[in-house]
This record gives C-alpha cells, structure tokens and sequence, in this order.
C-alpha cells in the first residue's frame, strides 16, 4: 500500500496515515494479518517524525484495527473490517455530539444499555 501525506490539510498527518489504513481495510487492500510497514521505515519514506506514525498506529490499536506486536511490528486484527471500521466512525460521531450537549460517556453507556433492552 502506498501512502501519502499532505502538510498543507488540517488533517493532522497521523490521522491521514490512520485514514489511509481504515480505508485499505474497508476496500481490502490491506487483508486481516496483514504486516503494516514498520513504523520507522513509513515516516522515513513519508519524511515526517517516527512518532507521527507511532500516534497513527496507536489509534488504530485503540480502535481495535490493529494489533502491535513487541518486536514484531503492526499488523491488521482478525476481526477488522469494513463494518468495525463503520461502528467506530458511528461511535465517535456520537460521542463528538453527546459532548456538544454535555452528556458523559457514563450517560452515553447507560442510554445505550436502555435502547438494547428496549
């Protein structure tokens, strides 16, 4: 996968380098398993810090896209895929909205908890 990064968007450049591989996994040009370039070699190819690809790999591990492995490097969950991908982007809009009206993520939870049972 060949991936870019333009300074001049408001986009910061980790979270154009964690665009770039939620999207490979939902087009599946990057399949589960898959090995991602190691974190040193994609910023020195994109020129940017190693700690910018670092802060993009992070949040795609938080977001359970990917798994970091010590020694071994990143590489893509199992379980990622298109809709997993979706369900965060859902999730992360509601909480960007629950915050806007002052709703916790306690409140979130629990009004979540409500509408399974409903």
């Amino acid at each position: 996968m060949l991936f870019r990064v333009d300074a001049t968007s408001a986009l910061s450049l980790a979270d154009q380098i964690a665009v770039q591989i939620r999207a490979g996994v939902v087009d599946d040009t990057l399949a589960p398993g898959e090995r991602l370039p190691p974190a040193r070699d994609l910023a020195k190819g994109l020129q940017i810090n190693m700690h910018t690809v670092l802060r993009a790999y992070a949040q795609l591990r938080d977001e359970g896209v990917i798994e970091m492995r010590q020694g071994r490097g990143a590489f893509i969950r199992q379980e990622a895929g298109p809709g997993l991908i979706r369900v965060t982007e859902l999730a992360t809009q509601l909480m960007d909205e629950a915050r806007k009206l002052g709703m916790s993520g306690q409140d979130i939870v629990r009004l979540i908890g409500r509408v399974e049972n409903a």
